[in-house]
């Protein structure tokens, strides 16, 4: 996809293909909130409104995230270089996501009663892991913008947020163990986080390889 910039009839540029996709992705993520704030509004979200905020947020950050970990593989599998464009909006859309998971955890659940907070947290585990989850996403939004990049240098940078891999791998986890009974949609995430890690380290293993031998 060219960066062609459209001409309005004033002869002035007006807005490049890749800044029109970007402000589609926008929309789209934000697309999910709005439709769960609107089923909240009319009370569509079943008896428990408090599960169904958490269960959704949960949920696109899950999706947030394997979408930020695909866009390596599909980048050199189909040979889309401008998808890595979209990473940064990806895995921030997943920490603001993950941010709105916590919140409605700590403000409706635990009414941000430390206390309360910790104590729960140390009665179940599966929250201690979602907590891990979370963790590992804020260096990494930290760290999101081109000054930091900079600062820190492109190696670094990129060991750094490597953290993401172990980011959605917690939050598999997590979602495995609040479900229970029902496994097959974390096992499904699961499955495509390990299809996409092994996808890189097999990448890595060849190039690494082939340096030796070269």
């Amino acid at each position: 996809m060219a960066q062609v910039r459209t001409v309005n009839s004033r002869g002035n540029a007006s807005i490049t293909t890749l800044q029109f996709a970007k402000v589609v992705v926008f929309v789209n993520a934000l697309l999910p909130l709005a439709l769960m704030l609107w089923d909240l509004v009319q009370k569509r979200v079943g008896p428990n409104p408090l599960e169904f905020v958490t269960r959704t947020t949960g949920m696109l950050t899950l999706i947030f995230l394997s979408l930020t970990i695909a866009i390596t593989p599909l980048r050199k599998i189909f040979g889309v270089n401008l998808l890595v464009r979209f990473r940064r909006m990806l895995g921030l859309f997943a920490f603001f996501y993950g941010s709105l998971h916590l919140l409605t955890y700590v403000w409706f659940d635990r009414f941000f009663n430390l206390k309360s907070t910790l104590e729960d947290i140390g009665r179940r585990p599966f929250i201690l892991v979602g907590m891990l989850a979370f963790l590992l996403m804020v260096p990494l939004a930290i760290t999101s913008t081109n000054n930091m990049v900079k600062r820190l240098g492109g190696k670094r940078w990129a060991r750094l947020h490597q953290l993401v891999y172990f980011a959605v791998a917690a939050g598999v986890v997590h979602f495995w163990m609040l479900v229970k009974s029902d496994t097959r949609l974390p096992l499904t995430f699961g499955f495509i986080v390990f299809g996409f890690l092994a996808y890189r380290l097999i990448v890595k293993h060849s190039a690494d390889q082939t340096r030796r031998e070269g």
